[in-house]
């Protein structure tokens, strides 16, 4: 994807060492990212460049998180951006003070990175349906559908154009099992004729491209049955 059309995260975070964190898994999983360490700082940001969504620490110098989402929230040009608190505050109270001065979800730190995509991916669909549309994720792996790109765990794999549509519709439809019949029709088409064990052929490729040593093997053999995307063992 051109790298303006990815989502664009504010991150307002004073401890050095999350916000390091926050940026590498979230510029690993296709976000562009933007930084502030206080909520000053962080209005500025927002003013100069309107992000699709913030991470918002509650407790911060100059300014709380609070009054910064209160901010946010008054200004016609921010209003409408989604905006995650960050806080070690677990407490219900705090949670719907958080909600109530306008962020749309809250997580209590310590946090997972999955689980924090995940919360800001559903938020952004909420919000832009399509942001998300373009890229799909599983896993350990990145799919850029407008780039043609795909990454697993920050490197390229290099696809060809069958095994690309392969991955695609394993990516859009995880877990699932489908027969060799099935991926003929829906990858290859109702008008193509292919001999099913062709599909072999290619998911061997695309297991090739995709696993380097020691790396799960994503692409599941089911006996009897065929193919599903998924991180159990074979």
């Amino acid at each position: 994807m051109n790298a303006a059309l990815k989502p664009l995260v504010l991150i307002v975070e004073d401890e050095a060492d999350i916000l390091t964190l926050l940026k590498y898994n979230l510029e690993k999983e296709g976000f562009r990212v933007a930084t502030a360490s206080d909520g000053e700082e962080a209005l500025l940001a927002a003013g100069e460049q309107t992000p699709h969504i913030v991470l918002l620490d509650w407790m911060l110098p100059l300014m709380s998180g609070l009054e910064v989402c209160r901010q946010l929230r008054r200004n016609a040009k921010t209003r409408d951006i989604p905006i995650i608190m960050l806080t070690a505050r677990g407490e219900e109270g705090d949670r719907v003070r958080g909600l109530n001065s306008g962020a749309d979800d809250y997580i209590t730190k310590p946090f997972s990175p999955t689980e924090l995509v995940a919360r800001m991916r559903a938020v952004l669909r909420r919000a832009s349906p399509g942001m998300t549309d373009e890229v799909l994720t599983f896993a350990d792996v990145t799919m850029d559908l407008a780039a043609h790109r795909v990454r697993r765990n920050g490197r390229d794999v290099h696809l060809g154009p069958t095994e690309f549509r392969l991955l695609r519709h394993f990516m859009q439809h995880p877990g699932r099992v489908f027969s060799r019949e099935q991926l003929l029709d829906l990858v290859w088409g109702h008008d193509v004729y292919v001999e099913p064990r062709t599909v072999d052929v290619h998911i061997r490729r695309l297991r090739k491209a995709m696993n380097e040593e020691d790396e799960l093997d994503l692409i599941r053999t089911v006996r009897s049955a065929g193919y599903a995307l998924d991180t159990k063992s074979m």
